[in-house]
């Protein structure tokens, strides 16, 4: 039940639905317990991080689809991997997708734990980290990484380019040329590729987290070296 004592003080909520037409908004407080406390889904377990809208405009599952990020800058589009994993697998999955990196990579971890309606998220960044160095120290947050809503990262190679994202839905989202050996590993993972899957960022639903969390992220932060000369607002 704890995430259901950190929702009435500690959750937002994100999604297409318009104003005055969210799906929480009229429910009893029974009702929405009832709600919030459902994290499986038929053999799909969710964190604690994120619940989809009371109607289920998308029921979560495990799957994985192709898609694309349009780089404006560059006038390109990059190749996208999206990924559900279930919650007993995805920290474990999210480290292996690390590997093909290589042995050094850069690290940004996204917080939204001071979001006030206005700012959204902020990235702190870290370059030129042992990959083996980084691992053993997410592994021991890995409740948090796993569990908060508030709390997202990803891990890349400029030089290759590519990245990986455990973002704040905890999905894992994988950009760059050249995924099949990204492929290969979600498949031997058991997360199958279904390219009309929607995901549950695709419509109402609600983030979770606690004072505990921001207070974990602040150590993570601090342990990765992220201080405020390399923090910025993502645009």
């Amino acid at each position: 039940m704890g995430f259901l004592k950190r929702f009435f003080r500690n959750v937002f909520r994100e999604g297409a639905a318009p104003l005055g037409a969210s799906s929480f908004e009229r429910l009893s407080e029974e009702e929405l317990e009832s709600h919030l406390g459902v994290s499986r889904y038929g053999q799909f377990q969710l964190t604690d991080a994120v619940r989809p809208s009371y109607d289920l405009q998308v029921v979560p599952a495990q799957g994985y689809r192709h898609d694309s990020y349009r780089d404006e800058q560059n006038r390109s589009s990059v190749p996208v991997l999206m990924a559900a994993v279930s919650a007993e697998r995805i920290f474990e999955v999210f480290l292996e997708l690390l590997d093909p990196l290589g042995f050094t990579v850069d690290a940004v971890l996204e917080t939204s734990h001071n979001r006030d309606g206005k700012n959204g998220h902020t990235d702190l960044y870290r370059e030129h980290i042992d990959l083996p160095v980084l691992k053993s120290t997410l592994y021991e947050f890995e409740d948090m990484l796993t569990n908060d809503g508030c709390t997202g990262l990803a891990v890349l190679n400029p030089g290759i380019p590519q990245e990986i994202q455990f973002d704040e839905h905890k999905m894992l989202i994988i950009y760059g040329d050249d995924l099949s050996e990204y492929e290969e590993i979600l498949e031997r993972n058991g997360v199958h590729c279904n390219d009309p899957m929607k995901f549950i960022t695709e419509a109402e639903h609600v983030h979770s987290s606690s004072d505990t969390y921001a207070r974990q992220f602040e150590e993570l932060k601090n342990r990765l070296g992220m201080d405020c000369q390399y923090e910025y607002e993502r645009s």
